[in-house]
């Protein structure tokens, strides 16, 4: 019996998918999650961890270098590969270009084959769209502002109405708009909303607690930076910051009655099954290759980082790993943990924080029109260092306009499923 076939039988395996994992958050979500899970769980579990790459060579180092990881951390705590004692880890590779809604549809089909079912989903794969950075600006704000700029910065660059490839052969016959999609908001957000819904009925397997679906957001999801007529994000330089926004307003909303008509078509579920959760993430601010700076300014932007932290940010986790620690604690707490959170301070935006001594934790974060879970008169808050200097507490007003809001986002993100899985299917036929 092969590995593959063992694990899918036993009766505590846990599968979870993790998007975009060759590198960055993506790989230091995958070691975190391997590490906590071979320290915390008996020897009668074991974890199928499923990788997305955008191709073939990137899946075969990842998948090295993950087993390299495995054999490191057993060996450092001196637990023996073959121990009936520790947790058995499984590793699968896929391939995924979420710009290409075709390579999404090709996924789903794999995923649908190979899998019984999958307990958590983390979205972590997307663009940033960075060009570059207003120097003169980034100059200024930092010497007059500085632990504000280095967590809600002012001053990145971005791209504006970059699109993806043609999605269709044929577009002519569709009308010369509609076969290409924003890119940003196609990696980001819209290549995710399609895989998510096409494995809905494995996420509904998952027996003993609902399905998880992680999105993984930002700081940097800023109000302003988000319209509901301009969903892709094409006609602003903040296309990043529009997605993340918008993936808040999605995940957020979600459990709104407001929004439940078209979250039950996004993630339909048998009557017999516990329909699937979805929660929302960030990893604070880590060092990551996301903006295109030089080399030599990349140790300048980490001793910038640490100079933050040092000075009282709770946000500058600086390496992935303990920025990764929010994300893999969505993925393995147990749902009665979750709920009872949710219960008392409701649903929320959860993120890595850390103190200045580098000693990482979960942390609700605030959310502009939706505060720390959504409670009006709730404000138990961060410190004024880990706020935006805008940020207001919530109100009846504030909450209405987001709900809104989300049932418009909700309805808008349907609409442009249904439709593209037509134009899809349309040039299948």
């Amino acid at each position: 019996m092969s590995d593959r076939q063992h694990a899918s039988v036993e009766d505590f395996h846990s599968y979870v998918l993790v998007t975009g994992a060759n590198g960055g958050l993506g790989y230091a979500i995958c070691c975190r999650l391997i590490d906590e899970f071979i320290l915390t769980r008996p020897s009668s579990h074991s974890l199928r961890l499923i990788i997305t790459t955008r191709d073939r060579t990137k899946s075969h180092e990842t998948i090295a270098k993950l087993k390299d990881h495995i054999f490191r951390t057993r060996k450092h705590h001196k637990l023996h590969e073959k121990s009936p004692l520790v947790p058995k880890i499984y590793l699968q590779s896929e391939q995924v270009d979420l710009c290409q809604l075709r390579s999404v549809q090709i996924l789903i089909k794999r995923l649908s084959r190979s899998l019984p079912k999958l307990d958590t989903v983390i979205l972590n794969a997307g663009l940033g769209g960075f060009t570059g950075i207003d120097w003169p600006l980034a100059i200024w704000a930092i010497l007059t502002n500085f632990r504000q700029e280095m967590t809600f910065p002012t001053f990145k660059l971005g791209g504006v109405g970059d699109l993806t490839a043609p999605q269709i052969s044929n577009p002519a016959s569709s009308g010369p708009t509609s076969s290409q999609l924003g890119q940003i908001f196609c990696s980001n957000v819209f290549g995710h909303y399609l895989l998510v819904h096409g494995i809905a009925n494995l996420l509904s397997n998952s027996s003993a607690t609902p399905g998880r679906v992680i999105w993984i957001s930002s700081l940097e999801a800023y109000g302003s930076t988000f319209s509901i007529d301009d969903l892709q994000g094409l006609s602003t330089p903040l296309g990043y910051e529009s997605s993340k926004r918008l993936t808040d307003i999605l995940a957020l909303s979600s459990r709104l009655p407001v929004t439940q008509q078209w979250v039950d078509r996004f993630l339909p579920s048998p009557s017999n099954h516990r329909a699937p959760k979805q929660y929302v993430a960030h990893p604070g601010i880590c060092a990551t290759n996301i903006l295109p700076i030089h080399w030599i300014l990349v140790y300048f932007m980490i001793a910038a980082f640490y100079l933050a932290r040092w000075i009282g940010s709770p946000w500058h986790t600086v390496i992935s790993y303990k920025g990764a620690c929010a994300l893999v604690w969505l993925a393995l707490a147990s749902q009665e943990e979750l709920d009872a959170v949710e219960r008392d301070g409701g649903a929320g935006k959860w993120g890595s924080a850390i103190d200045w001594q580098g000693e990482e934790r979960a942390s609700r974060t605030e959310v502009q029109g939706w505060g720390i879970g959504g409670k009006v008169g709730d404000n138990v808050s961060l410190p004024r260092s880990g706020r935006l200097r805008e940020a207001e507490d919530l109100n009846e007003d504030g909450k209405e306009r987001f709900a809104l809001v989300g049932r418009s986002c909700w309805h808008a993100m349907e609409k442009l499923r249904v439709e593209w899985e037509e134009l899809l299917k349309e040039e299948d036929d």
